[in-house]
């Protein structure tokens, strides 16, 4: 639940943050304790805004509007009510979460920049609303804040108090930011971010996680902006509802690295004091020439540094911080029993039905009227030409297309039939599958990878890191586990994605294309490793063009060609099959061999 302070990441990481207050206390200076407060109240917004546009990769440029929602809420319920700001900033919180539901729910479902400029359009509109509700909000002129002087009006004489309760929220932004990345829902966010697709594959709800972060970020931000609203005393809707401070926070994160937990602050503290300075010592140039400042170093960053300083010197530097004494003390990990695959001889059972499936893309047929059987412990190849439909079948069968006809059922773990609906139902209900295309989250390491399915059963980290553990020793990846997944050969890189399905304990595993493009050794070892897995008890059907090795794996073969099954049969019998032949190589090659 908290960072290990034994550890040498986490003193170090500890002694740096507590500079933040040292400095101040040290140089006894009003304008260095303002800096300091400015400082911990962006560094915590950025660390807000991070866990949307960093984690889950959304990019929010209307990201104020909560801290506007907040800082209004707070202000007007200690003016106008006489309620303390401490409730009145809950209050905002709650409608912010409200509020990021409402923008989140209807654009998280679309890709690229419609979330974007849905959230600008909100804070846009919030603003406009703050401006004409005049004799609430105070309009344009904007709103002062009763300076009743005391903690329960979060109103003081002296800075210190301020620079501690800024401190506070920052360390509760910090806190809750280190708990989802090190969660099963911060594992989701990443992998959400990264590839939706293998993401929903593995059991991922990917609008769900999107909308839970964009709630989360937005209730933080909320309270930050109360309490900064009780800082400032007064607020003015083109301040708290501004664009320029959306893109401000952003810019601390992007500057310090996106999706860790220590660059929003890294790029808070390098960039805003430097900002600060600029503005006093150049106002005599003209207002704004701070934003040139701003803009300066966002492109020496993105230049020199496009993965943001923690993604460029993070690695060494936490080695530096490693060689550090350690004064935890070591605990042997959580030992938690797995629930292994019920070894199954091959058996008669079907397991997985298509049942006349019919799929057009527009005026073409991609599948017309295919059926298919797989049965518990086989592996079912199924083999055509270039363009006869498999693809459409495998994306049919594991929920990423609905038929227009037809169904597809799976016998799930408790014995009943089930037709799912969607990836991610098909993962729940024990279908796991690899991508023609490899799609390794590039961001994470090969342990982490597996460990995104073996999340699919637990919440625990320690379990998922054992399951994954376990699952690599099937995939011959062991000896890769804490290395970068972008960095794995190709045969690699197919491993870790049966490796990622497996982790999610299936009983179907579908596998597309698994041996393409492979070396003779890799493909040999993934004979062995397919052969090994459907010893394990789990079913396998594989596409694939590499016709040796799917004669020599496969119990029963499929022929599809056209979109419509052709044959299906004992391996021996499909490969000499004459209208296997002429789909393959043509009917003049067929008459030939006739003749």
């Amino acid at each position: 639940m908290f960072p290990n302070l034994l550890h040498p990441r986490g003193y170090v990481g500890a002694l740096a943050l507590l500079a933040l207050v040292a400095i101040p206390l040290a140089a006894q200076s009003p304008f260095v304790y303002h800096l300091a407060i400015q400082v911990c109240v962006f560094a915590a917004l950025a660390v807000a805004w991070n866990i949307v546009g960093g984690y889950a990769g959304q990019l929010s440029l209307g990201h104020a509007v909560f801290y506007g929602i907040g800082g209004y809420t707070a202000g007007l319920m200690v003016a106008q009510l006489g309620v303390s700001p401490w409730l009145g900033m809950l209050a905002g919180a709650a409608i912010s979460m409200a509020a990021a539901v409402v923008i989140a729910y209807p654009t998280l479902r679309l890709r690229g920049p419609f979330f974007s400029l849905a959230t600008i359009a909100f804070l846009e509109v919030t603003r406009l609303l703050v401006i004409h509700g005049e004799k609430l909000t105070g309009g344009s002129a904007g709103l002062n804040v009763p300076l009743q002087v005391g903690l329960p009006w979060m109103i003081f004489r002296e800075k210190l108090p301020y620079l501690l309760i800024a401190f506070g929220f920052l360390l509760l932004a910090v806190w809750v930011a280190w708990l989802v990345r090190r969660s099963r829902f911060g594992f989701y966010l990443i992998a959400v971010r990264e590839r939706e697709d293998a993401a929903r594959a593995v059991g991922v709800n990917a609008v769900r996680v999107k909308i839970a972060a964009a709630v989360m970020s937005a209730a933080l931000t909320s309270l930050i902006g109360a309490f900064h609203a009780m800082y400032l005393t007064f607020l003015e809707p083109s301040a708290a509802f501004s664009l320029e401070l959306s893109i401000q926070i952003a810019m601390f994160a992007l500057i310090g690295g996106l999706g860790s937990v220590a660059g929003p602050i890294i790029g808070t503290v390098v960039v805003l004091p430097v900002a600060e300075l600029a503005r006093g010592w150049l106002s005599a140039f003209g207002n704004g020439t701070h934003g040139f400042v701003y803009g300066v170093l966002l492109i020496i960053v993105v230049l020199f540094f496009p993965r943001g300083l923690v993604g460029h010197l993070g690695a060494g530097v936490t080695r530096a911080i490693d060689r550090l004494p350690d004064f935890s003390k070591r605990r042997k990990p959580r030992a938690f029993e797995t629930r292994r695959v019920p070894q199954r001889s091959p058996g008669r059972q079907p397991i997985l039905k298509a049942e006349a499936i019919h799929k057009r893309f527009g005026g073409l047929k991609a599948t017309d009227n295919v059926s298919l059987t797989l049965h518990e412990g086989e592996i079912l190849g199924v083999i055509g030409p270039n363009g006869a439909g498999k693809t459409t079948v495998f994306n049919q069968l594991s929920g990423f297309i609905r038929p227009d006809q037809g169904k597809v059922t799976v016998l799930n773990d408790r014995g009943q039939w089930v037709e799912p609906h969607s990836p991610e139902t098909f993962a729940h209900a024990g279908v796991g599958r690899t991508f023609q295309i490899v799609q390794p989250f590039s961001g994470l390491t090969v342990l982490e990878n597996i460990m995104l399915g073996a999340f699919m059963h637990t919440v625990h980290r320690d379990q998922a890191e054992q399951i994954a553990r376990e699952v690599a020793e099937l995939t011959d990846l062991t000896s890769l586990l804490d290395a970068e997944a972008r960095g794995l050969t190709v045969g690699g890189m197919k491993r870790l994605e049966v490796a990622r399905a497996l982790a999610t304990r299936p009983r179907i595993l579908l596998l597309d294309e698994v041996l393409a493009g492979l070396n003779p050794s890799d493909v040999a070892r993934a004979i062995a490793m397919i052969r090994r897995i459907r010893d394990a008890g789990v079913s396998v059907l594989m596409i694939e063009h590499l016709m040796q090795a799917t004669m020599a794996l496969s119990d029963r073969i499929v022929v599809i060609n056209l979109g419509q099954v052709l044959c299906e049969g004992l391996p021996a019998d499909v490969v000499n099959d004459p209208l296997v032949i002429e789909a393959y190589l043509g009917k003049g090659y067929a008459d030939a061999q006739a003749s």
